[in-house]
């Protein structure tokens, strides 16, 4: 390599994190945090890291997209029979990562899963691109397939099926809402000494509390 990977550094520096002027609950900050994030990186800002483990207790970690917040949790869709959608089903606690470097902003959420209404899966096809309602039917999500041709004859195949009409959404694919247990709010600060604030449910209520860099 031509570059010391140990010698990779950046400084970071942003706004102070004050638990005592954080608000009550984490959403709030969430959504200011979460704007904020849109007006810098509008393409990805809405990137996140989704951790799960399988079975035997192994963790799998891949990007998805944040594609709503409701009923205070956190929103995604994806094929109920892909990887991710099995692991879901053993275990149905996850975490989630969020990372925007332009702010020097991370946020870290841990909890559990539930499906979102087949009505709120349908509502949210329906808003996708045709390209993409296709890819729902064309992908088997995570099996092995031989090799792109193989992709490119279902994906022929089903543009004939739908052709001049709307394309449903397929039962194995919808919706999941992350339900958070624990929320921290990273600000990145110089000398290392960020700010951490951790929201964590306790009941109905959340405490917050300040985390040692």
């Amino acid at each position: 390599m031509t570059r010391d990977i140990a010698d990779i550094r950046r400084d970071y520096e942003g706004g102070i994190l004050d638990e005592s002027r954080a608000p009550a609950t984490p959403f709030e900050l969430f959504e200011e945090w979460f704007a904020l994030a849109v007006d810098t990186d509008p393409d990805d800002a809405n990137a996140m890291t989704l951790s799960t483990v399988d079975s035997q207790g192994l963790p799998h970690a891949r990007i998805v997209l944040l594609k709503g917040i409701a009923e205070q949790g956190f929103e995604f869709y994806t094929n109920y029979h892909s990887g991710k959608g099995g692991e879901l089903a053993n275990a149905p606690h996850v975490a989630l990562v969020f990372w925007w470097p332009k702010l020097s902003r991370q946020i870290r959420i841990e909890g559990h899963v539930e499906m979102v209404s087949e009505e709120a899966s349908d509502a949210y096809f329906a808003s996708r691109p045709r390209g993409s309602q296709l890819g729902a039917w064309i992908s088997n999500q995570s099996v092995i397939i031989p090799d792109r041709t193989w992709l490119e004859e279902r994906k022929h195949r089903f543009e004939q099926v739908y052709e001049g009409q709307e394309v449903p959404r397929p039962v194995h694919w919808g919706g999941y809402r992350v339900l958070p247990e624990m929320i921290e709010f990273w600000q990145g600060q110089p000398s290392r000494l960020h700010d951490r604030i951790r929201y964590q449910k306790r009941d109905e209520s959340w405490e917050k509390s300040r985390l040692a860099p």
